[in-house]
């Protein structure tokens, strides 16, 4: 370490939605904090394409970036609440879970990450430091800090570094943190389409063999279409023209999507990747950086959301109280909490892929058997609806 070391309790890796959420927690609660990023959010423009890039965020999730003053800037931009969400093998046998259940006005909203990232960076105070555009080259760890080096050159010291870069951390491979996942078979379409209809209140997602088709509403007669399918099929119809696959969408998605119209649209493989420790030293994994998740249910950012709160009340707790803030016996309540809830919910997701993308004939049989018993029972969708919205 050299003398010239800047001196921060937080440095934040990543100022992504996870890792912004952090840096303005801690920095309300009166840390100093660095935020490292490579690159700033832009501006809003209500005449902006909505980016493609959109999140499901849960009451829970929006309870806390109320509190953080991040949700009314948001709201002063663009988002969708939706009030029913449905699922569906086939468009005659409809299940549908309402906000109506469980006595909410909605179930969530989607946003598009840009905006909600623009509007956690909107509050940053005088405690946050900014270095962007920035990158991290080196970790250095001793026993009471943890310093990083920047690509300028300059070196950053403080009590804890949070890894908020990322499925391909950087900084988890410089805290020497190792990983278990796969690829999946398939790959992820994403479009932005124009729809027949006024601005929605529900998203859907029908289950078939060749994957599940999901629509999200957005700002007004938009939505965004999800399509799973085989990943040489899924690079084919990105290859396609907006009309082309304008086409290829409305053959094969449900009559209820409307004569839609493709706007743009891009492609990701899909990839479970679960790290083997939260922490190491006076690193701690959070967001993507600790898990990503097959993203059928749209939780990845409320997981997310979920470790930043509880870490940053540790740490927060911590400080007031004097104690060390990047202690192991903190960074293990967090481990002790987290890791379980997200393995949890990564392996209810694989479980559900797996029920229903697949044809075999005594699965088909039990899937439609459990989806007719939700449809008859008020308890089952209460439930259902309750966890979708974050409640315990």
């Amino acid at each position: 370490m050299t003398s010239t070391a800047s001196q921060f309790d937080i440095t934040v890796v990543g100022g992504g939605m996870v890792g912004a959420a952090i840096a303005l927690a801690l920095s309300q609660a009166g840390l100093q904090v660095a935020l490292i990023e490579k690159l700033a959010p832009v501006a809003f423009d209500a005449q902006s394409t909505p980016d493609l890039r959109v999140s499901s965020v849960n009451l829970a999730s929006e309870a806390w970036l109320s509190d953080l003053g991040a949700w009314q800037a948001l709201q002063q931009m663009r988002l969708c609440p939706y009030q029913r969400l449905q699922a569906f093998e086939h468009p005659q046998s409809v299940v549908t879970f309402s906000a109506i259940d469980i006595e909410r006005s909605h179930l969530g909203h989607i946003v598009e990450n840009n905006l909600l990232q623009l509007a956690l960076w909107q509050q940053l105070g005088s405690n946050v430091q900014l270095f962007c555009p920035s990158s991290v080259t080196a970790l250095e760890q001793t026993a009471d800090s943890a310093i990083l080096t920047l690509d300028s050159g300059e070196q950053l010291n403080s009590d804890l570094v949070v890894a908020a870069d990322g499925g391909h951390s950087l900084l988890r491979q410089l805290a020497g943190i190792g990983t278990n996942g796969w690829q999946y078979r398939q790959a992820c379409l994403v479009a932005l389409v124009k729809t027949p209809y006024p601005q929605q209140d529900v998203t859907w997602q029908q289950f078939t063999p060749s994957g599940p088709k999901a629509f999200l509403p957005l700002n007004g007669q938009q939505g965004s279409v999800v399509w799973y399918e085989d990943a040489a099929k899924v690079k084919q119809l990105a290859a396609l023209n907006p009309a082309q696959l304008t086409q290829e969408l409305v053959k094969a998605f449900p009559n209820v999507i409307g004569d839609v119209e493709v706007m743009a649209s891009s492609w990701f493989p899909l990839a479970r990747m679960d790290a083997n420790r939260y922490f190491a030293g006076r690193v701690v994994l959070a967001g993507d950086a600790a898990h990503t998740i097959n993203p059928l249910a749209g939780q990845g950012v409320n997981l997310g959301f979920a470790d930043a709160k509880l870490l940053t009340e540790l740490i927060i707790d911590a400080k007031r109280h004097n104690s060390d803030i990047g202690s192991a016996q903190l960074l293990q309540r967090y481990q002790r909490k987290r890791k379980p809830a997200n393995l949890l919910m990564m392996s209810a997701m694989d479980g559900f892929y797996q029920v229903f993308g697949n044809d075999n004939t005594p699965l088909r049989k039990l899937r439609q058997l459990a989806l007719s018993v939700a449809a008859r029972s008020t308890m089952l969708k209460t439930l259902v609806a309750r966890y979708a919205v974050g409640s315990e």
